[in-house]
């Protein structure tokens, strides 16, 4: 990596200048000042305040992952010739060029055999999938969204799927985060973050592990280099060392600009894959040693203690330095630092949670802020940085295969119905299932489920064995045209949030719910999700105690969401009201945790099978990427590197027997990845960079068994030329 890079800067501004130019200046400016949540990551900005406002009043809130986000969905619809052309044709086009082809403007139909899409009208397309799914056992009946749908669409999709008689509910968090609300669950109670946005701007030390919001969440930044600027620390988790968590230029700051940008990490870690758990049962080894555990509140505040510290003060120092990659005095030194901290965050995304120890280390990360009383008051406390911009509120309301048992008890009470109690499948179990030839049926509401799941190929014989798929989309990806050589299928437009008929509402990781206005019209001929699937469950369920056509209006949905799920009685009259509003019950500023007597717990910290000593693929996003979506095909944070660079340390390159520069073909035992760019990277000894989704080719299903979330970023590789 040239020590030259920085991340933001001026490119970001030309960037997003030559966006604005494509979209249209008055486009443009009409998208990014409605009174809508951004589209993006979790992180949150837009809403009542304005949609270059976040939740702290803070103008101009706005980054490059929104102006991406925006520029698709501006696009026209595809052309109807171009649709109708051979599903081969799309095959040939790449993520970066199906994104591109436009929006979808009008209902697509493809029968059993046919090798192509037709163009059909709203009524068929309905009354066609209504069909399918009537002919469908439930129990073989699949049920997926993304995070980016509406709370209101997410509530009807899993109130839908139910009294059709199916948990097999699931969203996107099985594949991010799942492993968060496991370990902080067993730990804390519960399963969000535990500060809110203004808890940033009161910490001394943020720790960021195993991810590079530079690319990812970029206001988070801001954050950060307030941090510094305040005198406090930042510390960087991450085998790679990112250019943007080293120096940023932040666009909205000309002092930022002119100086070349502003130093983000004060410390840059750099573990070896894998070795967090490792790198966090030292860190509390050191505190521990040093005596600088936070006595008093540890003694009021929390239990099972006594067994954690022997555990902790059992661990090999010589273990520790094996599995994480890191000697015990630079972990002793972060130690001190993180127990002297007033207030500390702890962040931490998928390279934490990407992992067949994934729960474990959420835990450890948990274990370490109870025991320097870090949790539970102002500035202080957990952050688990979700991506799509509503993941936590589909989950909030209920897009899971568990309900918890008040929520469940509440829906079945207040809608007269009786729901399925059989265990629902979760994503990847889904997906195994209908390899097995055990789905007839998917609904899936957004997202890119082939590419998001592990094991390319696998993914692709599994969706292809499942007779009909319904998809709910705003543009074409991969997912809609690989697979479906044998299988009936529907693809139906949907309005982007910002075109809504009516006002929808978002959960930022923050816990803070936003209501979105919509209302902008682009397209003449796309419905909101919400309509959609109360015309549908109608169709499908038309005896159901459910008032399905009812629920059309989202106000009637909201209403029903107050009535079902803890601590969002505010939304019942949000529309109204336009008070948007922290959920309440989830853990801030108290040490009141979620738990028996109100308690925390310390859990035993179990170290990983130590790995082999070859090299370890993680795979990675680019800044120019959101999720599966491809925006750009070079990563400018990455100086300019594609999409089949695979970044290495320069030793690792040359012991296997290459030069940075070549070509070589990658290769795991669960699939090829040829032709590659090796490029030498400031990166831990026996770490492999390669991107998502291209390198899914290479990853296998294993999962983290508590989580069921997939280990992307854990799989031994090999070069060969």
């Amino acid at each position: 990596m040239s020590t030259a890079t920085v991340g933001g800067g001026a490119k970001k501004i030309l960037y997003a200048l030559r966006t604005a130019q494509r979209m249209g200046i008055k486009n443009s400016a009409k998208a990014l000042t409605a009174k809508n949540t951004c589209k993006a990551c979790a992180l949150g900005m837009g809403g009542q305040a304005g949609g270059m406002t976040n939740e702290l009043g803070e103008f101009p809130a706005v980054c490059n992952k929104s102006i991406q986000a925006q520029s698709t969905d501006i696009q026209p619809p595809i052309p109807e010739t171009v649709l109708t052309h051979a599903l081969a044709d799309f095959a040939e086009l790449d993520g970066y060029e199906l994104e591109h082809l436009g929006r979808l403007g009008t209902p697509l139909f493809k029968a059993a055999g046919e090798d192509r899409y037709r163009v059909v009208d709203w009524d068929f397309a309905l009354a066609r999938a209504a069909s399918r799914l009537r002919e469908t056992e439930p129990d073989r009946a699949l049920f997926y969204s993304s995070g980016r749908s509406s709370n209101e669409a997410g509530f009807l999709f899993q109130l839908f799927a139910r009294a059709f008689g199916t948990n097999n509910v699931n969203n996107c968090s099985y594949y991010c985060h799942q492993a968060s609300g496991v370990g902080m669950g067993s730990t804390i109670g519960t399963g969000t973050a535990t500060v809110e946005l203004a808890d940033l701007t009161r910490c001394d030390l943020i720790m960021v592990v195993g991810a590079n919001p530079s690319s990812n969440h970029p206001r988070f930044i801001h954050k950060l280099k307030d941090c510094r600027a305040r005198g406090g620390e930042v510390i960087v988790v991450n085998p790679a060392k990112e250019a943007g968590l080293v120096r940023f230029a932040l666009p909205k700051s000309p002092r930022s600009m002119l100086k070349g940008g502003d130093w983000i990490a004060s410390e840059y870690v750099q573990p070896r894959i894998g070795g967090d758990t490792a790198l966090f049962k030292g860190l509390a080894k050191a505190v521990l040693e040093a005596g600088l555990e936070a006595k008093d509140f540890i003694g009021a505040h929390t239990e099972g203690f006594d067994a954690f510290r022997a555990d902790v003060l059992a661990a090999d120092w010589d273990a520790i330095e094996r599995g994480c990659g890191l000697d015990q005095a630079t972990i002793a030194a972060l130690a001190r630092k993180i127990a002297a901290a007033e207030n500390a965050v702890f962040a931490w995304g998928m390279g934490v949670t990407h992992h067949t120890h994934g729960s474990e280390t959420v835990e450890a990360i948990a274990c370490l802020a109870l025991l320097t009383g870090q949790i539970g008051r102002p500035g202080a406390g957990l952050l688990p940085l979700r991506g799509h911009s509503n993941v936590q509120g589909i989950g909030t309301i209920g897009v899971k295969p568990v309900l918890p048992a008040d929520v469940f008890a509440a829906i079945e009470q207040g809608f007269g119905v009786k729901l399925p109690t059989a265990k629902g499948y979760d994503t990847l179990a889904g997906i195994e299932a209908a390899h097995r030839g055990e789905i007839d049926a998917a609904v899936i509401m957004g997202g890119n489920l082939l590419e998001a799941t592990p094991g390319r190929e696998f993914a692709r014989e599994a969706l292809g064995r499942i007779g009909f798929r319904l998809f709910l989309t705003t543009t074409i990806n991969r997912g809609h045209v690989e697979g479906m050589e044998d299988g009936e299928v529907i693809v139906l437009p949907v309005t982007a949030r910002d075109e809504e008929w009516e006002p929808t509402t978002q959960e930022s990781m923050f816990n803070f719910v936003r209501l979105s206005d919509g209302g902008i019209e682009r397209l003449d001929n796309v419905r909101p999700e919400v309509a959609i699937l109360a015309d549908l469950a109608a169709r499908v369920l038309p005896s159901s105690p459910i008032d399905f056509p009812a629920f059309a209006q989202h106000r009637h949905i909201r209403e029903a969401i107050a009535r079902t799920i803890p601590g969002m009685a505010e939304l019942a009259d949000i529309d109204v009201a336009k008070r948007e509003f922290h959920i309440q019950g989830r853990l801030l500023h108290t040490p009141r945790f979620n738990r028996p007597g109100g308690k925390a717990s310390f859990v035993p910290i179990a170290l990983p099978v130590p790995r082999g000593e070859g090299l370890m693929l993680t795979t990675v996003r680019s800044e120019g990427q959101f999720n599966s979506i491809v925006y750009e095909r070079t990563d400018s944070y990455r100086d300019g590197a594609d999409r089949m660079t695979v970044m290495m340390h320069e030793a690792d390159i040359a012991d296997a027997g290459f030069t940075a520069g070549e070509t070589a073909t990658l290769v795991s035992d669960h699939g090829r990845l040829p032709g590659v760019t090796l490029k030498a990277y400031d990166i831990a000894r026996g770490s492999v960079l390669a991107y998502y989704p291209e390198a899914n080719v290479l990853v296998g299903t294993a999962v983290d068994p508590r989580s069921r979330t997939p280990s992307f970023k854990a799989t031994p590789v090999r070069l060969e030329r």
